[in-house]
């Protein structure tokens, strides 16, 4: 039949039709979008093994790499903020669980070799300063499996939260990016004494945690602390690598 013959209401209806199929088609379009597009945000936050021991995360297969990230914090916090994140027990502990407590938050992976190495000095530092209240809360940028099976195999005694996304914006919020390890120290009222990054020595976990209790005890103001742990710290570390 010829177009002239097409009644009106015919042509109206395949007027919708044609419309219909139009709109389905962009639904479809639109929603696999939406789907790539949230796969690669997720992919581009998920913190992937390194070839190398450094303890940096490597860019994942969704982005370039990046300039090395310099080894020194954008802004420490003036005290502990507010974080929560999944501990090993199920349930979501928040930093401030520990205020009235000097407290030393370690963040680690373990694909991280020198994290690892870390970690026997952590249990003997939580030990040696239990009677002044000396708490370790590990951080993992991991996933839950692999933390669960470290902490149980190396016995981790103290507490361990985690969270890979969760994990890199705490690490944000004490003003560093992607170096593994750090550590952050506080006193009992959870004022940020210092935050060391790379891996922790004894010298310097046992001299930091000793200004710490000069501070809790009322006989080193925090500034005075500051300013002695920066300077010691840096010496030890002159020490240590003019040996090596």
């Amino acid at each position: 039949m010829s177009s002239a013959g097409v009644s009106p209401g015919r042509a109206r209806l395949h007027g919708l039709l044609a419309l219909g199929a139009v709109l389905l088609v962009s639904a479809a379009v639109g929603f696999v979008t939406y789907r790539l597009l949230v796969h690669r945000a997720g992919a581009t936050l998920r913190p992937a093994a390194p070839a190398a021991a450094s303890g940096r995360l490597p860019p994942t297969a969704a982005e370039p790499p990046e300039e090395p990230t310099p080894l020194s914090p954008s802004k420490v916090p003036e005290t502990l903020p507010d974080i929560g994140l999944p501990g090993l027990d199920g349930r979501v502990h928040r930093l401030t669980e520990w205020k009235g407590r000097p407290l030393v938050i370690n963040f680690w992976a373990t694909w991280c070799e020198p994290c690892r190495r870390e970690i026997p000095l952590l249990q003997s530092l939580r030990r040696k300063y239990a009677a002044n209240g000396l708490e370790i809360v590990g951080i993992g940028i991991d996933q839950v499996d692999p933390v669960r099976k470290y902490a149980s195999d190396h016995g981790v005694g103290y507490p361990l939260l985690l969270g890979e996304r969760e994990g890199l914006e705490a690490a944000k919020a004490f003003g560093m990016e992607t170096v593994l390890p750090f550590s952050v120290f506080s006193d009992r009222e959870g004022r940020v004494v210092t935050l060391k990054i790379g891996e922790l020595h004894a010298d310097e976990a046992e001299l930091i945690l000793d200004r710490i209790r000069d501070v809790d005890a009322g006989r080193l103001s925090l500034a005075s602390a500051q300013a002695q742990i920066s300077t010691a710290v840096r010496k030890l570390g002159e020490a240590r690598a003019r040996q090596n």
